[in-house]
């Protein structure tokens, strides 16, 4: 499992660190070298998964949505808050989980050399 840069996880990230911070052209690479873990952590398109698996004989790639593109869980301290209080009360679950699955945090590969 790595980490998949298009997430809701990472768009919301997005929000509180770079647009309501006045910093709207912030990457989400940046976004989640600074708040997502611990400083530097990565995240990667499906794109640069596959480029990273390129000597592999068989690559599989899925994206899966996890408890926190839900808002279905608690978060870090470091992101506790109002404003996670109101996302989380009018967060379209279902919506999500209908047309966007492909924009979860988690990233799962299976390689065969």
């Amino acid at each position: 499992m790595i980490y998949h840069t298009n997430s809701f996880v990472g768009y919301m990230l997005w929000l509180r660190y770079g647009f309501l911070k006045l910093r709207p052209f912030t990457s989400l690479k940046e976004i989640y070298s600074k708040y997502l873990e611990s400083p530097g952590t990565k995240a990667y398109t499906v794109a640069e998964a596959q480029k990273l698996f390129a000597q592999f004989d068989t690559v599989m790639i899925d994206t899966v949505l996890t408890h926190g593109d839900l808002l279905s869980s608690e978060a870090g301290q470091r992101h506790r808050g109002y404003l996670l209080s109101v996302a989380k009360f009018f967060s379209p679950r279902f919506i999500i989980k209908k047309f966007f699955s492909k924009h979860g945090l988690f990233m799962l590969i299976n390689a065969i050399k």
